[in-house]
């Protein structure tokens, strides 16, 4: 006796392993064109109310830096520190969320790993 499955499941299983194939090759396509053009995107982020701005490329690279003369006190160079290091971090996390979703809007917000 043979098993039955409901209608649209079953036969055309090459077809449709293809038809999968194609989908995925065409998002990855457009995940690598996304994933180019936010590598050439600027992002900036601020911290101390704007005394440090960081800019950073889509790459996470700090391509400038704008250090607000009030906050350069030499008595007190672990807060400029702080300062910058909060900037990076920030401009990095902007870099993170808008590559999330970009690549969310590409995959419908399938989980794929490394992504």
């Amino acid at each position: 006796m043979k098993a039955r499955l409901p209608q649209g499941y079953g036969g055309g299983g090459a077809q449709n392993m293809n038809a999968m194939i194609l989908k995925a090759q065409k998002m990855q396509e457009q995940m690598k064109v996304k994933q180019d053009e936010l590598n050439e995107r600027e992002f900036k982020a601020a911290s101390g109310g704007g005394a440090v701005e960081v800019t950073m490329s889509g790459k996470k690279e700090m391509t400038n830096i704008v250090i607000s003369p009030d906050v350069v006190d030499p008595d007190d160079i672990e807060m400029l520190g702080d300062l910058i290091m909060a900037a990076v971090n920030e401009a990095i996390r902007t870099v993170d969320d808008a590559t999330s979703a970009e690549m969310e809007k590409i995959t419908g917000g399938l989980n794929l790993p490394g992504m």
